[in-house]
């Protein structure tokens, strides 16, 4: 049995909330346009781990967001913060550190205590590589995955995602030009979402984005209005959002004509854009 296999094989028994790989290579229903599961379901499990990006696939998101950096010994790993304090309560610099000794810290221990569940209820989390995510995407076709870069390690990156055979299902976002006009560069037909900060000056935005052939601009939620989201669309951009977790902004967003938001509750988003179209 491949490790990714036993992995979700176990997972079924004792991480009630995550379905198996098998089961979503089966599931042929079409996703809910516009929803980004930020950092995987990570509402329901721990952040950037493979049952919260299970479960992103599992409710039916258009993308799920996760991070990526470079460990001290080269391996690409999914961690939103450059040391592992946060979610392990174990202090551990990522570019400091091998990827064998990432190996030895739960990346659920803090989720877990924060939730108050026990470890059966939500098991021990490694760190996972990227190359792990993506075999997790390639079992299904209906999810795409969009890699935030949070360090330099865009040839590392497109080198897995050309691997792994997966430019058609993924992205890249992030809020820095550097990185992200260079991953348009080294994989064109690869999507970028361009995050962009609560100060940003939307006319700025729009004229590098067409002039780097980005497709989408990603507003911080308090910049987003309906003159800046017309602006984008008017140049035959895509405009979206984040991240929002809370139903009254959810629907605002909605209303002023986002169509794509970064949410920790790709669920409750879900249901809202349903309940829209009844």
């Amino acid at each position: 049995m491949k490790k990714l296999d036993l992995f979700f094989a176990v997972a079924a028994l004792v991480f009630p909330l995550a379905a198996t790989a098998q089961a979503v290579s089966a599931d042929t229903a079409e996703v809910v346009k516009g929803v980004t599961a930020h950092r995987g379901n990570s509402v329901q499990f721990p952040e950037n781990t493979l049952p919260a990006f299970q479960s992103g696939i599992d409710v039916h998101a258009d993308w799920v967001e996760l991070d990526i950096r470079k460990t001290k010994d080269g391996q690409i790993v999914i961690s939103h913060d450059a040391d592992t304090k946060r979610t392990t309560g174990v202090e551990l610099t990522i570019p400091d550190a091998t990827y064998e000794q990432l190996q030895q810290l739960d990346v659920a221990a803090e989720f877990r205590k924060h939730k108050e569940l026990t470890l059966q209820q939500c098991p021990v989390q490694r760190m996972p590589l990227l190359k792990d995510a993506l075999a997790l995407f390639m079992k299904q076709n209906r999810t795409h995955v969009s890699m935030h870069l949070k360090v330099d390690c865009v040839a590392d990156a497109i080198a897995i995602i050309k691997q792994a055979g997966a430019e058609n299902i993924t992205g890249f976002n992030d809020s820095g030009l550097n990185y992200v006009a260079l991953a348009k560069k080294l994989a064109p037909e690869i999507p970028i979402f361009w995050d962009r900060l609560p100060n940003t000056n939307i006319d700025d935005d729009i004229r590098v984005t067409k002039e780097k052939g980005f497709e989408t601009i990603v507003m911080h939620y308090s910049a987003v209005t309906a003159e800046n989201v017309n602006k984008i669309k008017a140049a035959n951009l895509q405009a979206g959002a984040w991240t929002v977790d809370d139903r009254a902004t959810l629907e605002k967003m909605l209303q002023l004509g986002i169509q794509r938001i970064y949410t920790d509750d790709p669920k409750l988003l879900i249901t809202i854009k349903r309940e829209l179209k009844k």
